[in-house]
């Protein structure tokens, strides 16, 4: 059994090796851990304005492009305001 059958139909966060943020549902995965992700918006940093939710809905991310997985904590995620949050968008990972 695979680790990713724990998180299967919850909220999720990837970060992508490219540095994107997605949040979405975890729909299934694959033996190449492709992931399919349903509800998906895309969290988008900018430096100095505040981070804005890029709606993208169901979609399917190649295991190859993912940094970290891991599930949402929907209390911490209720108690943030995001509105207030600034940062420089994350740097690529380097091989």
């Amino acid at each position: 059994m695979s680790l990713l059958s724990s998180y299967v139909d919850k909220t999720v966060s990837v970060v992508t090796n490219d540095g994107r943020i997605l949040i979405g549902t975890l729909k299934g995965f694959d033996q190449s851990c492709n992931l399919v992700l349903e509800g998906t918006v895309e969290r988008v940093f900018g430096g100095q304005v505040a981070m804005q939710e890029v709606a993208v809905g169901l979609y399917v991310l190649r295991g190859d492009d993912i940094a970290i997985l891991g599930e949402l904590d929907a209390e911490k995620e209720s108690e943030t305001d995001f509105q207030q949050i600034k940062a420089p968008p994350l740097r690529p990972v380097v091989h």
